[in-house]
């Protein structure tokens, strides 16, 4: 029988997702002699043996891979055959890194099942693993993902996790963060000044839950504040000491079962639960759901809501019916993951401490998601997702693109990869803007990129951009709007030109005004502006951002004068006055055409916000208010300005929305009309712009389409009109997929490999 012999490099994300005893028992399976190792590349094989298995082996291997693993690409070398008679797994190889990191994944169903068996070994222990499931981008410290590269390498394999690990035909073979009771991290359960306090670690703390108290509790990529989710006390507690007064809190939940009584939930978002990510999901409320504090999300009828995926969470939530799981840190701050600040930092707000000693080398934040317009979406990317690679145009240079200023992730390429980070947060918070800097650095050094081009921001006073202008490299300044473009270009691989409806809450603009309202045609190379919103100017510039009343008196001034906009019916602030004094004198009222500030301004219209606590708040109450049943909406002027983009007029939604008020229209119908007339708007230049440029393809981004009923109902409009619609899905809609595109636009100015 001839025989032949293969070496076969894999690249993707091939190692830490049980790659090589998945390679080891199919050459097994298909009696074939050679190797696999972990190299720098992926992974590396050599497979000798007959013809006819060879071939059998090259069919199923990418097709039987791992779950969680992501094969790019296969490079397959004929050799003479060396008359190899065994398999063997070799020893991981060095070199200059180009393999790729698993995410962390979520607790599988077989170790689930072993956990909560009286029988096994492992039972009930909270840090059990297989190569299927487990800490992955969290621990790693280097590459190649060997266990003494992570911060397993603290513990020592006992006997009985020692034979598991070098069985081949073990679920455990080679899975690096193995462990037991015996040998393993274990809990232990303190006060708030940090001393140990006697008894079961995992009991204590369920007693101190039941008792209304608040737990910081260790998990996978940082810590997390939990408490009862059905005790108001704890909830109202936990916001005043977090300083986080409306903003909505994650839930955990054991089972689906559990979640079915509180939410609706779709197979689709079923799907999103239950997957490899376990991300939080923002589920629609049931009517007839039992009681939850009212506190976890204030004027939302969504709850964010995600599965244990930790057998820590596991054990913790077994037997509640919710548990507040939110993230560890005072509002704005990033989440604490270092035990050397864990007692400095949170106990102002935890009462106790539900700690173990495996060491977290990365922050990770959990990631959050929608199912809107038949797509999952992502709101913010993290853990689960973070760092597997996205798409980009091959590109002659390595690049940084150093994402927006707040929700900030930030992104390296190498060839085709793009390696966006894990959600980073706000950086003018000084903490968070450390930690951005180290992770550059950290994300540079462990994929190997040395980059030759910097892409940032063109806002002057983003620190994102000063920090690209202190790199001592080329800058490629990208316009905030072409970015949030190009991230869905790129996402999509469209390469012609494609119109775009960009809709957020500011961006630095090329006229140096504030965009956020913005109808785009281009590519990623470059794009022309065809349209936006009526400048809005905002009293007080930032503070106009946090306080929508001054939004309102603005545009009210602006659409019916200065006595409609201060009549005592709307009941502002004092201050009021002022504000019409600083936007007669020009003083201190930048411009915007932005899109959020015209939900900011019919939300403060409407009496819903004067003030806001957290970004998109008067939004996401307005989309909560609508009437579906209402029909009717409001109307744009559209303004044709010969040789200048058009000037779409806000002034008479305005106007209708305000006289609304006066006639004591319910918030319910305004709501609807509203977000009909932007619906609207979208077709009618989709029609109008898509006949004059012939083009049949529109591109949405932006903050503003995290809308989950204006996103639905565009795309079904613009489908429906014949039109191919494209939404950011693998990356955030908003500030978080920035970089993508602020790499996506440099690839294609700098051109192919």
């Amino acid at each position: 029988m001839l025989s032949k012999r293969f070496s076969l490099i894999i690249t993707g994300i091939v190692q830490g997702v049980g790659f090589r005893p998945y390679i080891y028992k199919l050459a097994h399976e298909e009696y074939l002699a050679g190797w696999v190792l972990n190299s720098p590349a992926g992974v590396e094989c050599i497979i000798e043996g007959e013809e006819k298995a060879c071939a059998a082996f090259l069919a199923r291997l990418k097709a039987e891979a791992p779950a969680a693993s992501c094969i790019n690409e296969i490079a397959i070398k004929e050799e003479p055959p060396l008359g190899d008679r065994s398999f063997a797994i070799l020893p991981s190889k060095s070199g200059p890194r180009r393999t790729l990191i698993s995410p962390d994944l979520a607790l599988c169903s077989d170790c689930q099942s072993e956990l909560f068996d009286p029988q096994n070994r492992r039972y009930r222990y909270p840090f059990i693993n297989c190569t299927n499931c487990g800490p992955r981008f969290t621990i790693i410290e280097g590459l190649p993902y060997d266990r003494p590269l992570t911060t397993m390498k603290h513990f020592t394999m006992c006997k009985d996790c020692r034979a598991e690990y070098e069985d081949a035909t073990n679920r455990r073979f080679h899975a690096q963060p193995n462990a037991c009771a015996n040998c393993g991290p274990v809990l232990r359960f303190t006060d708030k000044a940090g001393g140990n306090l006697p008894g079961e670690p995992l009991q204590l703390a369920k007693q101190a839950l039941e008792n209304g108290k608040i737990l910081a509790v260790k998990g996978l990529g940082g810590y997390h504040l939990a408490c009862d989710a059905l005790n108001e006390t704890a909830v109202n507690t936990l916001r005043e000491r977090k300083l986080r007064w409306h903003k909505p809190f994650a839930i955990m939940m054991p089972t689906l079962k559990q979640i079915l009584l509180y939410c609706e939930l779709s197979p689709e978002e079923e799907q999103l639960l239950c997957g490899s990510c376990h991300p939080i999901v923002l589920l629609k409320r049931r009517k007839d759901a039992p009681i939850l504090a009212a506190g976890l999300a204030p004027d939302s009828d969504r709850l964010g809501v995600m599965l244990p995926y930790t057998p820590l969470h596991h054990l913790l939530c077994d037997g509640w019916a919710a548990l507040v799981m939110t993230s560890a840190n005072y509002s704005d701050e990033p989440i604490v993951y270092e035990d050397t600040e864990v007692l400095s930092r949170l106990s102002g707000i935890a009462d106790a401490f539900l700690l173990h000693n495996r060491p977290i080398f990365r922050r990770a934040d959990d990631s959050v998601t929608i199912w809107a317009a038949k797509t999952p979406r992502m709101i913010r990317r993290s853990r689960g997702y973070a760092p597997q690679p996205l798409y980009i145009l091959g590109c002659q240079k390595q690049i940084l693109a150093v994402g927006s200023q707040e929700k900030n992730a930030f992104c390296i390429t190498r060839n085709t990869e793009a390696i966006l980070s894990q959600h980073i947060g706000e950086l003018d918070d000084a903490a968070t803007y450390i930690q951005y800097r180290k992770e550059i650095e950290h994300f540079c050094d462990m994929f190997k990129v040395q980059p030759e081009i910097v892409a940032c921001d063109m806002h002057p006073d983003y620190l994102s951009t000063r920090y690209a202008q202190q790199s001592g490299l080329p800058l490629l300044y990208v316009q905030h709007h072409h970015a949030h473009f190009a991230s869905v270009l790129a996402e999509y691989q469209l390469e012609e030109p494609v119109l775009g409806l960009i809709f957020d809450g500011s961006g630095y603009g090329l006229d140096g005004k504030l965009w956020g309202g913005e109808v785009i045609y281009g590519d990623c190379a470059s794009f022309k502006r065809l349209a936006h919103l009526t400048y809005l100017p905002l009293p007080g510039a930032k503070a106009a951002i946090h306080e929508p009343w001054r939004q309102a008196i603005s545009a009210l001034y602006m659409a019916e004068g200065e006595d409609f906009a201060t009549a005592a019916h709307w009941n502002w602030p004092i201050e009021g006055r002022h504000m019409l004094k600083a936007l007669k004198n020009k003083v201190n009222t930048p411009q915007t055409s932005a899109m959020g500030r015209l939900f900011d301004v019919i939300a403060a219209i409407c009496g819903l916000y004067h003030q806001v606590n957290y970004e998109g708040q008067a939004a996401i109450a307005l989309e909560n208010h609508i009437d579906d049943s209402v029909k009717s909406a409001y109307s744009f002027d559209i303004i044709e300005h010969i040789g200048q983009p058009w000037e779409l007029d806000w002034q008479p939604v305005v106007k209708a929305a305000a006289q609304d008020i006066l006639a004591n229209e319910h918030i319910g119908v305004i709501a609807a009309r509203f977000h009909r007339s932007i619906a609207q708007l979208c077709l009618h230049l989709a029609l109008h712009l898509g006949a004059l440029y012939e083009i049949d393809k529109v591109a949405l981004s932006g903050g503003c389409w995290q809308n989950i009923w204006l996103l639905t109902k565009v795309s079904e409009e613009l489908s429906a009109a014949g039109f191919k619609v494209y939404a950011n899905s693998a990356v955030p809609l908003g500030d978080g997929g920035l970089a993508y595109g602020q790499a996506a636009v440099a690839a294609k100015k700098y051109g192919r490999i």
